[in-house]
């Protein structure tokens, strides 16, 4: 083998070993290369009072012909729109969610009637209003009215969110340097983090029909909560 060859042959074998130890290095090569890991899953949850009242609310009619069905549902969905605009509530904070026409069958599958039923989303945003608000719906819609459910929440709650995920993580960066101290090694850089929601509260059922007082409403508190998984190096 000539000189030549010799050398090039050694340079390409000195640059393999270098490569080969390079990759040996933790630092240098790709996160998934290295075995020692740990995934843990933290949660943080924080509290408030909430500051709106959402409404769902219908309006059913029910009658021999589909004309009479539909212009009895508008009337009463007038009147309770009126109702709300009286009682201070912002165009803005209803929404129709819903509109409906079906016909109704006798034993012999011949239609019998019609039902029309319009449905919207009324947002309360002063509580202390809230029980005279709900009145004055089932008050102007009467029998027609269907009080779906209500439910509680905070318009603005970015604080308290960011709140709970800090705490889901400080509570996932705890129990992993746990890990690590038990398994006799270091907590090293994070790896990978992944976020969940918890679920908020679920709307509560208001009785169909006609309300003779106020209704009684609690808004009590409502908890934010973050599920957080993360991976970290051990060293």
């Amino acid at each position: 083998m000539s000189i030549a060859r010799r050398f090039i042959s050694v340079v390409f074998a000195t640059s393999v070993a270098v490569a080969a130890v390079s990759g040996c290095d933790s630092n240098a090569g790709p996160v998934g290369a290295n075995p020692r890991q740990v995934t843990v899953v933290g949660s943080g949850e924080v509290t408030g009072v909430p500051d709106t009242l959402t409404a769902d609310v219908s309006i059913e009619s029910v009658a021999p012909d589909v004309t009479t069905a539909m212009n009895q549902t508008n009337d009463r969905q007038n009147a309770v729109l009126m109702a709300l605009d009286s009682s201070g509530i912002d165009a803005k904070d209803i929404s129709t969610t819903g509109v409906s026409l079906q016909p109704r069958y006798g034993d012999n599958s011949a239609i019998t009637g019609y039902r029309a039923n319009n449905s919207i989303q009324v947002k309360i945003r002063k509580l202390d209003s809230a029980s005279q608000v709900l009145a004055s719906i089932v008050s102007a819609g009467g029998d027609a009215t269907r009080l779906n459910s209500v439910s509680y929440s905070i318009e603005d709650d970015s604080k308290l969110v960011s709140d709970a995920r800090a705490r889901a993580f400080n509570d996932a960066r705890d129990r992993a340097q746990q890990y690590a101290q038990l398994s006799g090694l270091s907590l090293g850089k994070i790896i990978s983090i992944s976020e969940a929601p918890t679920g908020g509260p679920p709307p509560v059922p208001m009785p169909r029909g006609a309300m003779a007082t106020e209704v009684p409403l609690r808004p009590g508190q409502q908890t934010v909560g973050f599920s957080v998984t993360a991976v970290w190096e051990l060293r």
